[in-house]
């Protein structure tokens, strides 16, 4: 045997010469240098941190709150929800993948004034002046992801956000560096998003007259035009300061910083105004996930009114896999809780507790917000490309009925928001359609201006915008249906009705699009709240309905600020956990 291998042995190094077997080959590996003259080679760091962005996919961290359990075991937000929650486990972190990409932002924003971005020296210029934008408007975001993920309390009782860092590390850094206050946190974030206002258009799109500034309109629309839409830009950069304003503003986090609920509602206001105001909200936005004919016209880059940014359009049908009922063919993971379902009114406006909303628990379901029936599966509802009926009662006849398999519903109802009811699972005849997932809504961003206006001025004041937070609601629920909203006209006046009621619109209104966990924690609500469900006995006019406990909640209030990462504690003593954790 031994000789048989000298001989194969004797054969390989025939083949193959000694410097290629003795000394390895040069790696592929290239360096920064090779940037200067290759402008895509040096755009492809740049574009490292758009590949990293949190929002490219649904993440339900609904499951982890009050509004949504699943039915999958191996759900990471279930298992935080129900006390797996820890700074070795946490399906919420931001900090390896932030910090990686500030890290190549860094590299791109120390040298992009090298790169010979196109050979015009002008156009090279426009487009250093454009890329570096976008740098700085990215790494604001990931300073605000890192900042709603691991800013905290420490022992000390002092409120930190994370290292900043603004130079690339190499090899040699000294990385045992301790976490800067969140109010310097904040800071940084308001001078990269001053520093990228500068220097991006409002808008990528096609100029028919020259900006002021520029010397040749057809090098501007070549580095600004249309091609870049869903880049970072101006209007974003605007979005990005009221969001991370209303973070800074909010109760988990007002005590360490200078940022109030006046410019939370000044940042958001002035992009509304731009939005034409209160009636610049879209008539058409609260169902954006299923406007068929909109969807199907979207062009290359293009947002429909709703949207500020945006995924791309993808041909697919996953989310209707993930969480049709299994009638339909589907897994039916994410279930609406009935806590979800209590928060949405009677038609007339009223909550449903209060005596003037006329709600009956015999038929829970009739004379409802419209808006229960667009994002939630009820019993009896229809669904699907057949408009099939789904019973969700315990002793229906189906897998649809409540806890019948593994991939029915836990609660009594199965989620609709965001599904495409013209998608077909059905194995004779599947089909898929388009979809996409915004990563900004107008939609959010009037509720954010609501709930900081409120807080600032009261409901019936609007600053200097010329619109109140009692505006913004009335547009809202008015949109949703509410026509003549009495409720709303009885608590105009009263700021703490108020703040109860916009919290409730935002609930309602971004329901399983991964706001509720960051909510609660920010406002240092209730988190414990458990998941009810609905036991619903028969089939007929007539049905019975009994709420049951679904899932209890394991949350503490240190866990209002999530943990710095615990292998990050061992390896840095200067980087100090916070409180709890």
């Amino acid at each position: 045997m031994n000789k048989k291998i000298l001989i194969v042995l004797s054969v390989i190094f025939t083949f193959i010469s000694c410097d290629d077997l003795i000394e390895p080959a040069i790696e592929n590996n290239r360096g920064l240098d090779d940037m200067y003259a290759e402008a895509e080679y040096a755009q492809g760091i740049l574009l490292n941190a758009y590949t990293r962005l949190p929002g490219n996919g649904w993440s339900f961290s609904d499951v982890a709150t009050d509004d949504a359990v699943s039915n999958d075991v191996t759900n990471s937000y279930r298992k935080i929800a129900t006390g797996q929650w820890t700074a070795n486990f946490n399906p919420l972190d931001q900090w390896t993948n932030s910090k990686a990409a500030i890290q190549y932002l860094n590299i791109f924003l120390e040298e992009a004034d090298k790169v010979k971005w196109a050979l015009d020296a002008n156009v090279s210029l426009m487009f250093r002046q454009r890329l570096k934008g976008e740098a700085y408007g990215l790494r604001a975001l990931y300073m605000y992801y890192l900042l709603q993920a691991h800013s905290g309390v420490t022992d000390s009782n002092e409120l930190l956000g994370v290292p900043i860092v603004l130079d690339p590390e190499t090899p040699t850094s000294y990385f045992n560096i301790p976490r800067n206050t969140f109010n310097q946190c904040m800071a940084q974030i308001y001078l990269d998003l001053a520093k990228a206002k500068e220097l991006l258009p409002l808008d990528f799109e096609m100029a028919t007259t020259l900006p002021p500034g520029y010397n040749n309109l057809n090098d501007y629309n070549r580095v600004f035009g249309d091609y870049a839409r869903q880049r970072m830009s101006g209007r974003i950069v605007m979005f990005v300061k009221a969001q991370a304003a209303l973070l800074a503003a909010s109760p988990a986090f007002n005590g360490g910083n200078t940022t109030n609920w006046g410019a939370a509602a000044d940042y958001a206001g002035e992009l509304i105004t731009l939005n034409g105001g209160v009636a610049g909200l879209d008539a058409n936005g609260l169902t954006w996930y299923k406007n068929t004919a909109e969807i199907e016209a979207l062009g290359s880059g293009i947002n429909p009114k709703e949207v500020v940014w945006r995924t791309d359009i993808a041909n697919s049908n996953n989310l209707e896999a993930d969480n049709f009922p299994p009638t339909l063919y589907g897994k039916g993971r994410i279930n609406p809780t009935q806590n979800l379902v209590d928060a949405f009114p009677a038609a007339n406006g009223y909550p449903i507790t209060h005596a003037s909303s006329n709600y009956n628990a015999s038929t829970p379901y009739a004379n409802r917000d419209p808006r229960l029936k667009h994002f939630i599966l009820v019993n009896q509802d229809v669904a699907g490309v057949n408009s099939t009926v789904i019973t969700t009662a315990s002793n229906g006849a189906t897998n649809d009925g409540l806890n019948k398999t593994a991939t029915s519903t836990r609660t009594g109802y199965y989620m609709k928001k965001l599904l495409r009811q013209d998608v077909n699972l059905n194995p004779q005849s599947t089909t898929s359609q388009r979809h996409y997932r915004p990563r900004m809504r107008y939609t959010e961003l009037y509720l954010n201006y609501a709930e900081a206006a409120n807080e600032a001025w009261g409901p019936l004041s609007g600053g200097s915008h010329g619109f109140s937070a009692y505006d913004v609601i009335k547009a809202i629920r008015r949109r949703a249906g509410f026509v003549q909203d009495n409720y709303l006209e009885s608590i105009k006046s009263d700021k703490d009705a108020m703040r109860v009621l916009i919290r409730n619109e935002r609930r309602l209104e971004l329901c399983f699009e991964g706001y509720r966990f960051w909510d609660l924690r920010r406002w240092k609500s209730n988190l414990g709240e458990s998941a009810q469900g609905m036991n619903i006995q028969g089939t007929t006019a007539v049905p019975t309905y009994t709420k049951i406990s679904v899932e209890n909640r394991v949350f503490a209030d240190y866990m209002y600020h999530g943990p710095i990462p615990y292998n990050e504690t061992l390896k840095f003593n200067a980087l100090k956990q916070n409180k709890g954790w």
